[in-house]
């Protein structure tokens, strides 16, 4: 018996059998190009793997880094891939890290700052490195925590990023470097250990809180640009007053240029 179509049928059976209805099926060739692009995206991804897995000489880094460069985008899963595995060297980890910061900008910073808390000591400096390229300010409490870090030079480096970047919110924890253990060292005397002597990076810290303009520091720079146990970054010192008070002090003996510095103090007190 055959079934006759009301008007209201008619109208819902032309609905679904439009074009405009039904869900477009993809054409041969769209599949062939979709097949074109993953198969070209695997081989760009195989060759970057295999030359980062080997020891670079430093042509062969220029090349790899043109080679990147050439694939733009497509070359980001082989970068990721070569930061995340611990199967191909440091220094090509490290190299990778430049290479995805340049490629994506500060769209790959929250990517790439993820690695500041990595294991390995190279993966969390490429990371401060890489960030500080970028001019990324919007991290300074990873690079405040960062000053804390068991390596010298991961310490170094957030130091660094702090006082270029002008993140005067962080000033506080740069001061606090100067107590901190391990930016000290035991020396020995004619065989015997002596007091703890200040790395290098005390040195950087102290400096950089004149360039940072943190005030909070004046008073205690004042008390000890005054003492020879500090002698040894008496040049920070100043250079760090001068920042902060915007006064210089005599071109003379280190005798007269404490005199300076002790009348100085004598004005920035409240009576």
């Amino acid at each position: 018996m055959r079934r006759v179509l009301t008007g209201t049928g008619i109208v819902l059976s032309l609905l679904i059998s439009s074009p405009l209805w039904a869900k477009a099926k993809p054409t041969k060739s769209a599949i062939q190009t979709d097949l074109k692009n993953v198969e070209s995206q695997k081989r760009i991804k195989n060759s970057l793997l295999s030359k980062f897995s080997k020891n670079l000489s430093k042509k062969q880094v220029m090349t790899l880094k043109k080679e990147v460069f050439s694939y733009s985008g497509k070359s980001v899963p082989a970068l990721v891939e070569v930061m995340k595995s611990n199967k191909y060297p440091d220094k090509n980890r490290w190299i990778a890290t430049f290479l995805l910061g340049r490629i994506m900008g500060k769209k790959g910073s929250p990517f790439i700052g993820k690695f500041m808390d990595h294991p390995s000591w190279v993966m969390r400096m490429a990371s401060l490195k890489t960030l500080l390229a970028l001019k990324e300010d919007r991290f300074g409490h990873f690079y405040a925590k960062a000053l804390k870090d068991k390596s010298f030079l991961v310490r170094k480096q957030a130091l660094e990023n702090i006082r270029r970047l002008e993140l005067k919110k962080y000033s506080g924890h740069v001061w606090s470097m100067l107590y901190d253990k391990k930016n000290y060292y035991q020396g020995k005397e004619k065989g015997k250990l002596a007091n703890k002597k200040r790395t290098n990076i005390i040195k950087d810290a102290v400096k950089a809180v004149g360039d940072l303009k943190f005030e909070k520091a004046l008073q205690p720079l004042f008390t000890m640009i005054q003492k020879d146990r500090y002698k040894d970054i008496f040049d920070e010192m100043e250079y760090s007053l001068q920042k902060i008070t915007g006064k210089k002090s005599p071109e003379s003996d280190r005798r007269l240029k404490r005199r300076f510095w002790k009348k100085v103090a004598i004005s920035y007190k409240t009576f």
